[in-house]
């Protein structure tokens, strides 16, 4: 009799397992970047708008549609977990391994030199979140506050003059 709570499942089936399904992953986000580029050239945005917003929107759909959830059920701490977890996986997990990967992969390698509107547009959502979050209460006033934030960032971003696809 297996003990409760112990997977039936061997290292090398559950690695298959993740190997593929981060190849299936892969391939559906290079269909939704060939599904996007038609209509980012079609309504002129700039690839910046198109990375800082769109793509980060629809790559972390799933977080989202998780913190919702959470936070209509009232657990206002694990949306919140949710939410700030994303951010800081990406930015200290996902951004290093891009750059890393670049050297081999990449036509030219990236670096983490980032313009200076980009770091701005980080410090004020550190220091934003980290004054919603501080007293550890939220109601709908902090979750407009937020939306109105995000919106004027998304807006700056928008009309910010770029090189366009």
């Amino acid at each position: 009799m297996r003990p409760k709570g112990k997977a039936n499942i061997s290292v090398r089936r559950a690695a298959a397992v993740l190997a593929a399904t981060t190849a299936g992953i892969a391939w559906m986000s290079e269909i939704m970047v060939k599904a996007i580029e038609p209509t980012v050239h079609e309504l002129g945005l700039s690839d910046l708008f198109v990375g800082v917003f769109i793509v980060a929107v629809m790559g972390n759909a799933a977080e989202h549609a998780t913190a919702i959830t959470a936070a209509r059920k009232d657990r206002m701490d694990l949306s919140l977990s949710i939410a700030i977890g994303s951010s800081v996986q990406v930015a200290l997990l996902v951004t290093p391994v891009l750059v890393l990967s670049s050297l081999i992969f990449g036509p030219r390698p990236m670096d983490l030199a980032f313009p200076a509107g980009l770091v701005v547009t980080i410090l004020l959502s550190v220091l934003v979140t980290g004054q919603i979050a501080s007293d550890g209460r939220s109601d709908w006033l902090k979750g407009a506050q937020l939306l109105v934030v995000y919106l004027v960032l998304a807006l700056a971003f928008f009309f910010l003059p770029g090189s366009s696809p």
